[in-house]
Order: structure tokens, then C-alpha cells, then sequence
């Protein structure tokens, strides 16, 4: 029995890394189906070569950053089959299925960053900073969430009643991400013609609307490995937090339906909006909880989309910032809320613990984010030159663009 009980956690976490791996699919056609065809390319790479970097770092860097966990001991150890002094690996190598689970996490980091800046980043300078935030800003406040490092977690406890309470990631994984992008997208710039000398906004709508949908599909079917399998055994599983997912989802999309007046763009992004803000506290709330939240994430989103592009000239091309940024927060601080027993919830949250831990992550992003980026436009430049802008990153970059034989009779 204990045997199959090792077996079938594996195979849990397994099943949830390989969803949270496929999200990753989902992100890159999102940016896709926004991004013009001169630059889809691009999108594509960039998701991938994240990745595969993230893996790396995280692999030697950021998992020890976050656990105090290294890989450098012989294989059957790793496996859990001989043990060797200071290493203790659980049995059918689960360490190494929930390090490829918190990976996938990890790598969302980057992959939310790139639908920021896409259309005017260079390259390896970008790939330069997912490394630095994979390996060691991300698993840096990872730990401090997941494992206790440092003792904060502790003394929010002690001081206001509860610890700070994010399940799977509304503030570790989105509001960081979403707070490093803003700061990247700021020094970045907007991308030339996207405003004009008087002020007025010049619109660049999506270029595929079918890759946008699928983008988001591929996101939210995913994401119920991302947050259920965050219980990361199958002793912990809980129907609640599947149920909670969906109904965020619904109240996200249903309002961003009304508020974005029918438009597909925040349409398709109300249900990540939803996914985003239930996150921390899908294993406490109640639905009718949930579903609030996610209907405010999914107005919120909207609000902030436009106010971001319109009034405050921030060009975040994908929107990352409000969606994950300001919607993850809102998640931390709603599951302090709707966690509570008064609301239906399980209880064991504490408002002000979600609020200082909230704003605490969103602050420490923002500032590694303008840190990182703010070193390596200083050194190496971070954006296309207007001639290579102009041609496309696509062309500029990887030499061939998503349609090579219209770009061949276009000649």
C-alpha cells in the first residue's frame, strides 16, 4: 500500500506538470493571435527558448534558491531507491516530479513577461533576464511563500492570527510576473506608431482572433492542473478547488463580456482574469465566493487594460499587468476576504496577512523587475532598432516570418 501510494502521488504530480506544461502552448498563442503576423515568429520562439532556459537555471540555481534542494548526487538517490548523507529524495523519484511541477511554474514567469514587451525586445538580452528571474528573483520569494524561508511567513502568523495564504500562485507566480513585466514595459517603451506626437492612440488590433481563443482555451483547460494538482498528493486533493476554478472562470468572462461591450479580446482574457485572481485562495472559498472574484478580476481587468493603453500610454501589448499583475493581487487580498467563515469560506486566513503579503510581492517585483531590465538597458540595450521594429522581429531576428511564401510572392 505504501508503494502505491508513493506511485499514485507521482503520477499526480506528473499529470499536473505535464498540464501546467501545456499552458505554456496556451501562452504562446495567445501573443500570437495579438501580435501582428510580422512578429509571431517571434512569439513562438521566445516561449519555447524560455522555457527550455528556465529549466536550466531552476535545474542548478533556482530550485536550491527557493528549497535548499540540489540535484548533484548519483541517480538512485534521486529515485529514492539508496539514500546518501544530506540528501533525502522521496520514493519513485517524487522530488523529481515536483521539481518539474514548480518548474513549470517557475518558467510562467518569463512567459508572462514576453506578451508585454512582444514586438520591440531584443532577443538574447531578453533571454538574459529570464535567466536572472528563474534563477534566483522568482524562487527568492518563492521560498520565502512556500517554504518558510527567512521566517516572515511565521511572523504574520504570530502577529496577525494566520500566515500568508496563496495556494497556487495569485501573488508568487501572476503578480510577480505581472509586476516585473510592468516595470519592463515602461523602460522598454511603446512600440513606434502605437501613439502618436499629439497624444492620440493609434489602435494595432489582434491579428488572429482564432490563435487569441485558443491561446486562452489551451490556458484555462491547464490551469485546472495548475491550481487542483497543487495539492501536489492525491491524499490532498479537493473537489473545492476544481470547483472554484470553474466558477472564477465563468465570473471572469461574463464580465469582461459586459464591460469590454462584446469585445473578443476581453472576452478570452476574463476567463484568465478569473483563473488568476482565484489562485490563492481556491482551496478555502466557497463558489459563490469564487465566483465574485472572478467577476471583479474580469472587470478589472477590462478597466485597467484601457486605462493603461489610453490615458496612461503604457504600452503592455498583452496586457500582463492588469491581468496578472493587479488581478493577482486582487487574489491574494480576495482570499483573505472570502476565505473568511463569515463568507462561507474554510477560514484560516487573515486579511491584513494578504494584504501585507499582497503588496510585499507586488513591490518586490516591480523593483527586481526595474533592476534587471534597468541593468541591461544600460549595458546591452534591450530594444530593436526602428528599421528592425519596422521589419518585424520575425525577419530581424530568426530570419523567416509565419507566412514565408506570401512574403516571397508579396517580392
Amino acid at each position: 500500500m505504501e508503494a502505491l501510494k508513493s506511485g499514485a502521488d507521482v503520477f499526480f504530480v506528473l499529470m499536473g506538470a505535464i498540464m501546467v506544461l501545456a499552458m505554456h502552448s496556451g501562452f504562446a498563442f495567445l501573443e500570437v493571435g495579438t501580435v501582428r503576423r510580422k512578429n509571431q515568429v517571434n512569439a513562438l520562439v521566445k516561449i519555447i527558448v524560455d522555457f527550455c532556459m528556465s529549466t536550466v537555471v531552476y535545474f542548478f540555481i533556482g530550485y536550491a534558491v527557493a528549497y535548499g534542494v540540489d540535484f548533484f548526487v548519483n541517480a538512485s538517490v534521486l529515485a529514492g531507491k539508496t539514500t546518501a548523507e544530506g540528501y533525502s529524495f522521496g520514493k519513485s523519484g517524487y522530488d523529481l516530479v515536483k521539481f518539474f511541477f514548480l518548474l513549470t511554474f517557475a518558467a510562467a514567469i518569463p512567459a508572462i513577461i514576453s506578451g508585454g514587451i512582444a514586438e520591440r525586445a531584443k532577443f538574447w538580452p531578453q533571454l538574459i533576464a529570464s535567466a536572472c528571474i528563474v534563477g534566483v528573483i522568482y524562487p527568492f520569494f518563492e521560498g520565502i511563500v512556500w517554504n518558510g524561508n527567512f521566517g516572515l511567513n511565521g511572523w504574520l502568523e504570530t502577529t496577525f492570527g494566520a500566515g500568508f495564504h496563496d495556494f497556487a500562485g495569485s501573488i508568487v507566480v501572476h503578480a510577480v510576473g505581472g509586476w516585473i513585466a510592468l516595470a519592463a514595459v515602461i523602460l522598454l517603451g511603446a512600440r513606434n506608431g502605437r501613439y502618436t506626437k499629439d497624444g492620440r492612440v493609434q489602435g494595432i488590433p489582434p491579428s488572429n482572433i482564432p490563435f487569441l481563443a485558443l491561446g486562452s482555451w489551451i490556458l484555462s483547460v491547464g490551469w485546472f492542473g495548475f491550481n487542483v494538482m497543487s495539492a501536489q498528493s492525491v491524499e490532498g486533493i479537493s473537489g473545492l478547488v476544481a470547483m472554484n476554478s470553474l466558477m472564477a472562470m465563468g465570473g471572469g468572462v461574463l464580465a469582461a463580456l459586459v464591460i469590454g461591450r462584446n469585445d473578443p479580446g476581453f472576452v478570452h482574457n476574463g476567463a484568465l482574469a478569473g483563473l488568476v485572481a482565484v489562485c490563492a485562495g481556491s482551496d478555502v472559498m466557497h463558489p459563490l465566493g469564487a465566483l465574485a472574484v472572478g467577476g471583479v478580476a474580469g472587470a478589472l481587468f477590462v478597466w485597467a487594460f484601457e486605462l493603461c493603453q489610453n490615458k496612461w500610454k503604457i504600452d503592455d501589448v498583452l496586457g500582463v499587468w492588469p491581468l496578472h499583475g493587479l488581478c493577482g493581487v486582487w487574489g491574494g487580498i480576495a482570499c483573505g476576504i472570502f476565505g473568511m467563515e463569515a463568507l462561507g469560506g474554510l477560514g484560516g486566513v487573515s486579511l491584513a496577512s494578504q494584504l501585507v503579503g499582497s503588496i510585499a510581492g507586488a513591490t518586490y517585483a516591480a523593483i527586481a523587475g526595474a533592476i534587471v531590465y534597468g541593468a541591461l538597458k544600460a549595458t546591452m540595450g534591450i530594444r530593436l532598432s526602428e528599421e528592425e521594429e519596422f521589419q518585424g522581429a520575425d525577419l530581424s531576428i530568426h530570419k523567416i516570418g509565419a507566412y514565408p511564401e506570401e512574403d516571397l510572392s508579396a517580392r
